[in-house]
């Protein structure tokens, strides 16, 4: 390995830094796609609740 020019080095560090921020930025994108999901679920939910609160009050 110590054979090898001092450039091969970089390259090699850069794939690692490269995997490591594309590991890193994924998780963070994939909790906030998670945090969206669950915020726009409950915004319908409630409007469901709504609708069926209307409805009720409607029927009654």
């Amino acid at each position: 390995m110590l054979a090898s020019p001092w450039w091969v080095y970089f390259v090699i560090g850069g794939i690692l830094l490269s995997g490591y921020l594309s590991m890193k930025y994924s998780r963070e994108e994939r909790e906030f796609e998670q945090e969206w999901i669950e915020k726009e679920g409950n915004v319908y939910m409630e409007r469901l609740a709504e609708e069926r609160a209307r409805r009720t009050k409607e029927g009654s």
